[in-house]
């Protein structure tokens, strides 16, 4: 068993159990993780899915033998591969029900995918997190997306080119995590979250989602000359002018008078 799926109040667990890779995932969990959210986001007995992990990991990020296989595949295959993890981050980003991570222990390479696109994500103390694939001559391509959203381009080019670890409090800093605390408080904060959550309409939170979704969008050459209009927009407007001819004039404004 890769993947363990139960159902508490409302809520949609679902536990990575491969401890003995540290639950690194390979194709197999990647399927299990794909249909497990996708059940969940259609049922609508679900308010919310909380990802845990059971032994000393929360994930390694790819399994070994799962990578010695994909050596061997052509690049179509390789494409297929790759396509199917990037539709598990889609399914979790995408899933109309609120979305919970719990981490404990180490989290990898691929793994931070899976925190950074969900809703909340809380962890201990003793976390560690890298983005490790530039050692092994891979790029973090298909959970590049997420991450340079929670954490930005500025960081992410550190901690992508570097590789290096990073603890909890660095990736609360870095927006990559929301809240950390001990690992004797991390099934309590979990279980305030979700209570939270309950006391929101299903159909408003899925409408949140959506907006967060629709408003947060790619720098590109709209978004660009959206900015320009809107500063052009302000220094037309009459704060404008006069903050402007205040500040040339050494003057408080208008405004600042009283």
């Amino acid at each position: 068993m890769t993947l363990l799926v139960s159902h508490e109040d409302g809520v949609a667990v679902l536990t990575l159990d491969r401890p003995e890779v540290h639950n690194a995932f390979d194709d197999a969990l990647i399927a299990a993780l794909t249909a497990a959210y996708k059940d969940a986001a259609e049922n609508p007995h679900v308010r919310a899915v909380l990802l845990r992990a059971n032994g000393p990991s929360f994930c390694a990020g790819a399994d070994l033998n799962w990578m010695r296989r994909m050596a061997s595949y052509s690049h179509a295959e390789n494409v297929a591969d790759a396509e199917a993890l990037g539709a598990l981050m889609r399914t979790i980003d995408t899933c109309p029900k609120p979305t919970l991570v719990r981490v404990h222990g180490s989290a990898f390479a691929g793994a931070i995918g899976l925190i950074a696109c969900s809703d909340i994500a809380v962890a201990v103390p003793e976390a560690l997190f890298a983005v490790t694939e530039v050692r092994i001559g891979l790029i973090p391509a298909v959970i590049s997306p997420y991450l340079v959203r929670a954490m930005g381009a500025r960081q992410a080019r550190r901690y992508f080119l570097t590789a290096e670890r990073f603890p909890a409090e660095t990736a609360l800093a870095l927006g990559l995590i929301h809240e950390v605390v001990p690992a004797e408080e991390l099934d309590a904060a979990m279980a305030k979250h979700l209570k939270a959550l309950t006391a929101g309409s299903p159909a408003a939170q899925k409408a949140t989602k959506e907006l967060v979704a629709a408003v947060d969008r790619p720098l590109s050459a709209e978004v660009i000359a959206d900015t320009a209009r809107r500063i052009a927009d302000q220094r037309a407007s009459a704060d404008g002018r006069e903050g402007l001819g205040a500040f040339l004039e050494k003057r408080k404004p208008e405004w600042g008078q009283t």
